[in-house]
Order: structure tokens, then sequence, then C-alpha cells
């Protein structure tokens, strides 16, 4: 039986070259947009991977020099709302339950800085945990929105694109995540003062 042509194919110096530089300028925003997406390392190596072996499968329909910005952020987040499709159901979790962290503990509702709100303090790294669970438990289309406009910086109109969606959905998505995540993030800045009474 006579060996079936491989599927990969096959690129000159030249165009592996295009292909490492277009994962040196975009390989870490990708990886970040599939962290704060998935919520761990191993899910957001695989879905950056994956995001970049479409790019290599087609690259010479990418022409160097154009932004493949909405193109990659619309791979990663098809490929990890699949990925929520694909596994089966899990367990519900309570949203009027404590936020807890990763050791089960429920985590201490204070911070140092009582001035600012929770949309402000939303990057603070001591309570990145946190953050991530709340990301986590958000519906994958308002977490999509959320991370691209208020965690990678892009416009309305820029993520309307990248996910195909009207402008007015993104606005709508974007301001259900925020009330969730404010409502969900609000104890964790209450003065501790206020927490213990």
């Amino acid at each position: 039986m006579a060996d079936r042509p491989s599927a990969r194919p096959v690129y000159a110096e030249h165009e592996i070259a295009h292909f490492e530089a277009i994962v040196r300028r975009y390989g870490r925003h990708v990886y970040n947009i599939a962290y704060r997406l998935s919520g761990n390392e191993a899910d957001a190596k695989d879905l950056a991977q994956e995001a970049f072996l479409r790019v290599y499968r087609a690259l010479r329909r990418v022409e160097p020099g154009v932004p493949l910005e909405s193109w990659l952020y619309r791979i990663v987040v098809n490929l990890f709302i699949d990925q929520l499709r694909r596994r089966p159901k899990g367990r519900v979790e309570s949203l009027d339950e404590p936020v807890l962290t990763q050791r089960g503990n429920e985590v201490e509702r204070a911070v140092p800085d009582e001035t600012g709100n929770p949309e402000e303090q939303i990057v603070n790294p001591m309570l990145d945990g946190e953050i991530q669970q709340a990301l986590d438990a958000l519906a994958p289309e308002l977490r999509a929105v959320v991370v691209l406009v208020d965690i990678q910086g892009f416009s309305y109109e820029e993520v309307a694109h990248i996910l195909r969606v009207p402008t007015g959905t993104v606005k709508s998505r974007l301001h259900r995540a925020r009330r969730f995540l404010r409502e969900r993030l609000s104890p964790l800045y209450r003065p501790r003062a206020e927490v213990r009474r």
C-alpha cells in the first residue's frame, strides 16, 4: 500500500521566516487572550498552539505586513467556545456562594486601597485568582467581550469585527459582563472594618 501524501504543507525558508515573525509578533497577545478565556495555563497553551497551527496551515493566504489581530483573536475565541461545547457538562456553581480561593477557602474580603472601585482595580495582580474565577463564571460570549475590551483594550468596533456581531451586541454583552463582575467582585473591595461587622 502506497504512503498517502502528507496533509502538512511544505514551505520555503522565507515562508517559514514569515510564520515565525507572526508568532513573535502576536504570540504573547494570543496567549493572554487564551489564558483569560480558559482560566488556566494548560488550556491557554493548547488554544494558542491550535490558533498558530491554523495560521501555519493557511500561511500562503496570509500576506506579509497585513495586520492579523482580528483574524487571530477570532480563531482563539472560536476555538475556546468549541472547546467548551465539546466538554461534558460540569457542576453548576451558584452565583450566591462566596468567592473561594483555589484552596477552597473563602477569600479575605479587604484590600489595601479602599479608594478605587472594582472596575479600576480589576487588574490588581494580588486578586488575579479571584478575578479569573469571576471571569470563568461568565458565559463564554460575555467572557470573550470583556477580555477583548477591558483586558486587551480593543474598541467596540474592533471586537464586533473579531466576533462578527453588531457593535450593539458587543455593548450589550459588555454591560452584562461588567455588571456581573462588579457584583461578583465587590465583596473583595469592602473596607476591612465593614466586613468584620
